[in-house]
Order: structure tokens, then sequence, then C-alpha cells
């Protein structure tokens, strides 16, 4: 019987496991950023509707990665909060260095 994570403590390391190919890295990298610039230009402009497009750009990115390079399923599916934040965990410290977009290496 499979235990359902409880904590994000517990989460993280599944999350990271789960996000082992540098490609499904870099596509989750370029979605969490694009996220941010869509963010800051939306507020900066006035112009909320690309709001809208946070969803699809941020998912968009991710998804494609896990599913045609990681092949494993998106942990949004099953954590989606838990899910949302390692997003941006991993993004930061993929630009801090504290994760390798090729964690082989």
């Amino acid at each position: 019987m499979n235990k359902r994570i409880q904590t994000f403590n517990e989460f993280y390391p599944y999350y990271l496991k789960e996000h082992q190919d540098p490609t499904c890295r870099k596509l989750h990298f370029t979605g969490t950023g694009l996220v941010f610039f869509i963010l800051g230009a939306s507020i900066i402009t006035g112009n909320l509707i690309w709001l809208a497009s946070i969803p699809l750009v941020g998912y968009g990115f991710a998804w494609v990665g896990h599913f045609f390079f990681e092949k494993n399923k998106p942990a949004t599916f099953k954590y989606p909060l838990f899910s949302l934040i390692s997003d941006f965990r991993l993004f930061f410290d993929l630009l801090t260095r504290n994760e390798k977009f090729n964690p082989e290496n």
C-alpha cells in the first residue's frame, strides 16, 4: 500500500526524483521563468489579461518535459499544491546552482 506524502519536506525529494532528465528540468525552468516574466509584464503594463496564460505556459512546458522526456506523470495530478511550490523551489535552486540541470553530473 502506498502511503500518501503528508509534508513538503517529504515531497521535495520525491519531486526531485521525478525530475532527473536534463531536458525536463530545462523545460520546467523555462516555463517557470516565463511565468514570472508574464506576471511582471502584466503588472507593469496593467494588462492583466495576460495572467490567463500563466497556467498554460507554466504547465505546458512542464508537461512536455514529463510526457516526452521524463516519461512519467506530473506530480501535479496527485499533489497539486506541493508540486506548484516545488516548481518554484526547483526554479530558484537551479538559478542559484543548488541543483544542477543535469543531476547525473
